[in-house]
């Protein structure tokens, strides 16, 4: 096949103890997962079925890292999340084979141009602008699944600067893995090399120039990142 130009790399993330990377297909994230987080948006959880947004696959950044503050925005936030590896395609994936189709799973942060969102949503526009930007998913290394205790229950926690922003655990996720990437696949045929990141736990906020960000979920992995002037 000839192309007009070289193609891009393909993106990629890291996965631990192992010079081997995972390449990434596609980014879909979950909005308003854990309760207390979709209460701070000023919505109710109690109501809301699982809706999904994405971010392109360039978006990704192995951790650690420092990323420059992006444009467009005086209002950055971050919002640490569980991030699951599909493995295995399908469509209309039964729950109880949804394990089948995991590779492994990672820690993410999704960072959001939180004053952009605000604006697409009062205006009935689409977040991209907000959440689909240069760097917005910087990822620890991925775990195989087989290295991995549980995806039902452990701590997620971020902090900036050593102070504790978010503090949850994943028993806490309004849709658990089993069922949000079931209704996913419903609505998107899953590919091996698509990452899920599964929502993200009250306490989210600004972040500034020479800011560092740690996080991580029990059992699976931890994060470093630093803001850094923009580029």
């Amino acid at each position: 096949m000839t192309f007009a130009f070289d193609p891009p790399p393909q993106a990629s993330v890291a996965i631990a103890d192992s010079s081997v990377r995972f390449p990434v297909r596609r980014i879909f994230c979950v909005g308003r997962n854990y309760a207390a987080h979709a209460r701070e948006m000023g919505k109710d959880p109690d109501r809301e079925p699982p809706f999904f947004f994405t971010k392109p696959a360039d978006a990704v950044v192995d951790c650690p890292c420092a990323i420059p503050y992006p444009p467009l925005t005086h209002d950055l936030h971050h919002e640490i999340e569980l991030v699951i590896a599909i493995g295995k395609g399908g469509a209309n994936i039964e729950q109880a084979d949804v394990m089948d189709h995991i590779w492994g799973a990672g820690v993410g942060v999704d960072l959001t141009r939180r004053d952009l969102q605000a604006e697409a949503k009062k205006m009935g526009r689409p977040w991209d602008w907000a959440k689909a930007f240069d760097n917005s998913a910087p990822m620890a290394p991925l775990v195989p699944l087989s290295a991995i205790t549980s995806l039902a229950q452990g701590r997620i926690w971020l902090a900036v600067n050593g102070e504790t922003r978010q503090d949850a655990d994943i028993a806490d996720l309004i849709w658990d893995v089993r069922e949000h990437i079931s209704i996913l696949s419903q609505a998107m045929t899953l590919a091996p090399g698509d990452l899920v990141m599964t929502g993200t736990p009250a306490g989210v906020g600004a972040v500034g120039l020479g800011d560092v960000i740690t996080g991580g979920v029990d059992g699976i992995g931890t994060l470093k990142l630093t803001i850094d002037p923009p580029g």
